[in-house]
Formats: C-alpha cells, structure tokens, sequence
C-alpha cells in the first residue's frame, strides 16, 4: 500500500495556504459573478483554487486535477487531485462562516486523501485511507443511531433536490427526528465527529464529495451514492453518509422504496 503521509502533509499545506487568502476577502463585503448555472463565484475562489494547482504542479506535474473553478486537467491519469476552493459560497458571500476548502487525492478515481477545512471556524478534518481521521489533530469517530427515529438529518438546502428525488429525500426526511438544512460541507464534518447522523444530497460534483469520503470513512462511518455505491470521479452527484451502518442502510430503503 503506498504511504500517503506526503500527500496529507501536501494537501495539508494546500490548506494552509488558502485560509489567508480566504480570509482577506471574507474581512469585508465579497462581491460575486454568476456562473451558467446561476451559482455565485468570487475572486477568492479563483485565487485559492489557483494557489492550490500551483503547489501540485510545483510538486507533482504528472498528476491529474479537477477543480470547480478551473476545470479538468490530466485527469486520465492515476493520481488526480479534486479541488473545491470555497464550498458554501453563498455561505461566504453573505458573511456566514459555513463555508471552507474541500481538497481529495484520488488513485484511479477513489479518494484516498480528504481534507475539510473550515477557515473562518479555524477547524479542519484530515482523513485518508487506512487511517484515523482527526479533527484539529485529534482523532474523531462517529455516533451509534441505528434508528432513524432517532437520527439528526442534514442537507444543503431542500431545493437541490429535483424530480423524483424530491419524493425520495422526503420519504427520508419524514423518517428521522429532525431535518436541518444550510450547513454545505460541515454538515459531513458533524458526522464525523459524531455530532449529527446523516447527511442527504443531490446535485452534487465529484469536488463536492471526494474530499469528504476519506474523512467519513476514517471516522467509522460510510458514505454512498442512493444504490449503495461506493463514491468516485465517476458517481453521480446523489449521496447519502451516515454515521451508523444501520441508519445508512434504513436511509438507502427510505430513498429507494
């Protein structure tokens, strides 16, 4: 198995070095372009996502990556890195702090490497293959809520949900305890540290999952598509992460009944 310590630490610098610049233009009121899909994107996810490419380039030009704002390069090859400058931008551009830096390292299109970090919050999970994941240096793990009676539900927002997955999310939000919408990626970092039992979502791109999957994973919990699939640069944008195999599973029957 290939010692993935030198790509955390690279992916953990990649990190380091955005917060300052995300940090500069969150100080003040940010101002935002809209992308074809009427998404909001600044200046600040430009140059973050630019600063990370050039620090992989700079290390490794052989690898592949794949970013929101800058697209796919190279990306036939084995290593390809998937980038998510700032996830939670309408978070950012209206002075919420729910948003942060998405950073995976896949080997033949699985995660292996996860970064979540959260730079106005000064918090990061770390995840990778193999390992433990941690929160701020020290190891996490998920909560037991084998019932969904019983379990904390989460997704972005209702509305990125469409055609019969409107039908579907709702059969799974009528059956947990509470549904809270609103918190982009650390929504995946409150499984991990066992503070909320599912997350749901639609509409998703592979820099919007990848990242999260080695962190999930190495806190002891699983994430999927709504099949039951194991998530990569080739899975749709439907996901479901739990922090309890058995709720993961009562989630998967609620979706598809």
């Amino acid at each position: 198995m290939t010692d993935l310590s030198v790509f955390v630490q690279r992916a953990e610098a990649m990190a380091d070095a955005v917060r300052p610049v995300v940090l500069k233009y969150f100080a003040d009121p940010v101002a935002f372009q809209r992308k074809s899909d009427s998404s909001p994107v600044t200046a600040a996810d430009r140059e973050a996502e630019a600063v990370m490419r050039r620090l992989i380039e700079q290390t490794w030009p052989d690898h592949g990556i794949l970013g929101e704002e800058y697209g796919a390069d190279r990306t036939d090859t084995s290593f390809v890195w998937v980038l998510d400058p700032i996830d939670g931008t309408k978070s950012f551009v209206t002075g919420k702090p729910l948003f942060g830096t998405l950073i995976a390292l896949t080997r033949d299109g699985v995660p292996i490497v996860g970064i979540i970090d959260m730079p106005a919050l000064g918090q990061r999970w770390v995840g990778a293959e193999g390992r433990v994941t941690t929160f701020n240096g020290e190891p996490v793990s998920v909560r037991s809520c084998p019932n969904l009676a019983d379990a904390w539900l989460y997704a972005t927002s209702p509305q990125m949900f469409e055609g019969d997955d409107v039908a579907a999310f709702e059969r799974l939000r009528q059956r947990c305890y509470a549904a809270v919408y609103g918190a982009d990626l650390y929504a995946y970092g409150l499984v991990a540290r066992g503070r909320v039992d599912l997350v749901c979502e639609a509409s998703l791109q592979p820099y919007d999952y990848c990242a999260v999957v080695p962190v999930l994973q190495g806190a002891g919990g699983t994430i999927t598509d709504w099949e039951g699939r194991a998530l990569g640069l080739t899975s749709g944008g439907r996901v479901l992460a739990a922090g309890d195999r058995k709720a993961h599973a009562a989630g998967l029957a609620a979706l598809t009944a």
